[in-house]
């Protein structure tokens, strides 16, 4: 590991002194004086923490300040070529840098194509986003990628380039644009542990550039990928085993995590960073306002260890986030890391991510109503929810990939469940293999031996809808879309940004086509990544359907939302219910107050009115998401699935 000794404020005073001359030579006349200012004013408040960081991962190296230098002027052009009004923005974000947290927050996510065909027909799209208050929008992986295999966008061949198919950058650029004048903030991927093998990048490599083999990490033989391997855990275990492929064209062992045609990259070199810090403030300048940082847990290798969560890759991240700060402070970052949940917290910070998908909750929602007990739920809520002053959670039900059971083994066992067996339930259950399940999904990756697995399935599926339509079962039907209302209704109102899948907030089913084609079978993904079903949409405002009800309930839950200050940059306080069917928490700043509680089962619960009062509830509370007026003075009865958003009456 580097030696850190020399990183100090000293130090880090004398490296800028040392280098804003030649930034100043090189650039200061090429822009106005006034915003030529303002820029260096944030180098030199961010300079310290790139440092520190820079110097921690590449000090050691005799040609440190020459890739110091090219850093901080890559910084420089990519902000020059940044347009003026992304530049405005830059300036209203620093003068709110928590926008967003605040209460009219609320995500959506697709793939382009599946959604509207392309970039252009998404436009066509933003007044359907607008209507139902979508503020956010996240576009799965639309870059330049190789035909067939491809991770489902995740082999990026060009950071430049849109898939063809889906338009140019000119269109993603207009698309943030008017995405933006509706008030809604674009979202894409930054893919950076990897890249395809038909990036540029790593077709130079193959061709024998040694500098681009420098890019990617290449072995002659076996001997350190076998010793690597040694305490390193497989991840896609179908596609190739261990971590290394064999290139036959080099005669060299490439390090691919996840599949044998996605390189990783070697972040030991400093010439990498810089040109994935060029990658990043590419779409900062296409007015990108939230990257989700992809695969953040796996960007450092150390032998020896498990090369997963290093204090490495947070140096990498925390200096792209310097660097971020300086060049397009508009924008910030949001961690994607399905790994233990003290893990996931760790990437969350105001100098590294600010948001950060939050695994655990989206599981632990799936757990409590296979179980209708959320005393997991309340438990892991109640030790983990909290993070740094100015971050946010990113809720969801489900999202393009699998569902993983990634919640922590000691909140399962705090309750008395085994935490291995508890999964394999779960998996069984919303597989539709446990007896008197009303899930119908399937497994992905599933181990034949121990039984392990994920589940794949949308959100209507998965909570009974399709099974209750086969069956023809209202009360069934009823209860099902309950559910899916009920877990809306929690990532709605917990703090932090809400995120729906689109295609659930019209009750899409599972597409189970998605086996005919080659490049699909056998990923079980592809069966909640269906096409927009227009004629489901047409159906939203029919109460009598069940995507009408589901849609005009979740439009009901976010205008609750935006309506209610206690829900902006309010905290989330969980509260014990008395009752392990029912979830509750309160969400308060300094002048509102909201208790929220949601009944995890299909029977009507009872919650003493001791615990009420216990809870802070005063003698009368409206429900403000059914309209009833409600007494603490006596015990509340919750219907099958209910969510209640109280208020106290003044």
């Amino acid at each position: 590991m580097p030696d850190t000794a020399l990183s100090n404020p000293e130090h880090s005073a004398t490296a800028l002194k040392r280098l804003m001359p030649r930034i100043e030579a090189r650039y200061s006349d090429k822009t106005d004086p006034t915003e030529w200012q303002a820029y260096t004013q944030r180098m030199r408040k961010h300079f310290p923490r790139l440092f520190e960081r820079l110097h921690a991962l590449y000090g050691n190296k005799h040609d440190f300040y020459y890739h110091l230098e090219g850093i901080l002027a890559s910084a420089t052009e990519m902000w020059l070529a940044r347009p003026d009004e992304l530049k405005a923005l830059d300036a209203l974000r620093e003068a709110d840098p928590h926008w967003y947290h605040s209460n009219r927050m609320v995500g959506a996510m697709c793939y382009v194509d599946l959604l509207a065909g392309d970039l252009q027909g998404l436009r066509e799209r933003i007044p359907y986003l607008s209507e139902l208050g979508i503020t956010y929008l996240h576009l799965m992986p639309l870059f330049k990628a190789p035909e067939g295999d491809n991770d489902g966008g995740y082999a990026v061949s060009s950071y430049r380039e849109v898939e063809p198919r889906l338009g140019t950058m000119d269109d993603l650029a207009a698309l943030a644009t008017e995405l933006r004048h509706h008030g809604i903030s674009l979202v894409v991927d930054f893919v950076f542990n990897h890249t395809s093998d038909e990036h540029d990048w790593a077709q130079r490599a193959l061709a024998g550039d040694k500098d681009y083999q420098d890019y990617y990490r290449m072995y002659p033989n076996r001997e350190l990928p076998d010793a690597f391997e040694r305490s390193m855990p497989e991840v896609f275990t179908e596609d190739h085993p261990g971590a290394f492929t064999y290139r036959t064209r080099i005669k060299k062992w490439v390090w691919t995590t996840f599949h044998t045609y996605q390189w990783d990259l070697n972040y030991e070199n400093p010439a990498v960073f810089n040109s994935m810090l060029e990658e990043m403030l590419f779409l900062a300048n296409q007015g990108v306002e939230i990257l989700r940082l992809d695969a953040v847990a796996f960007i450092w290798k150390r032998l020896g260890t498990n090369c997963q969560n290093l204090p490495e890759a947070h140096w990498i991240i925390q200096a792209f986030n310097a660097v971020a700060s300086i060049a397009a402070p508009a924008m910030v970052f949001k961690s994607e890391a399905i790994v233990h949940p003290d893990e996931v917290r760790k990437y969350i910070d105001m100098g590294e991510c600010q948001l950060s998908y939050n695994p655990q909750l989206m599981a632990l929602l799936w757990e409590a109503l296979a179980t209708r007990d959320t005393r997991v739920l309340q438990h892991a809520m109640q030790h983990r929810y909290a993070m740094p002053e100015g971050c946010g959670w990113v809720n969801y039900v489900r999202s393009h990939d699998d569902i993983g059971w990634a919640f922590a083994d000691d909140d399962v066992q705090a309750v008395g469940f085994d935490p291995g067996q508890h999964r394999r339930f779960l998996t069984r259950f919303y597989s539709g293999k446990f007896e008197g399940s009303f899930a119908r999904g399937a497994p992905f990756q599933e181990d034949p031996i121990s039984g392990d697995a994920r589940v794949s399935g949308t959100c209507a599926s998965l909570a009974g809808v399709e099974k209750a339509l086969a069956e023809q079962d209202e009360k069934e039907l009823d209860f099902a879309l309950q559910r899916m209302l009920l877990i809306h209704g929690v990532i709605i109102t917990m703090g932090g940004i809400p995120l729906i899948y689109l295609g659930d907030e019209v009750a899409m089913l599972n597409n189970y086509d998605y086996d005919q084609d080659p490049a699909k079978s056998g990923d079980s993904r592809w069966l909640h990544r269906t096409n927009f079903d227009a004629g489901r949409a047409e159906q939203r405002r029919d109460t009598a359907s069940a995507p009408g009800r589901v849609y005009q309930g979740l439009l009901r839950l976010i205008q609750l939302r935006g309506q209610n200050l206690a829900f902006s940059r309010g905290d989330t306080e969980f509260v014990a219910t008395g009752n392990q069917h029912v979830f509750g928490f309160v969400r308060s700043n300094a002048q509102h107050v909201v208790f929220v509680l949601a009944n995890f089962s299909e029977r009507e619960q009872g919650l003493e009115a001791r615990r009420l009062r216990q809870m802070g509830m005063r003698k009368t509370m409206v429900d403000l998401y059914g309209g009833r007026v409600l007494t603490a003075t006596q015990e509340l009865a919750m219907a099958p699935y209910q969510l209640l958003v109280l208020a106290r009456v003044a």
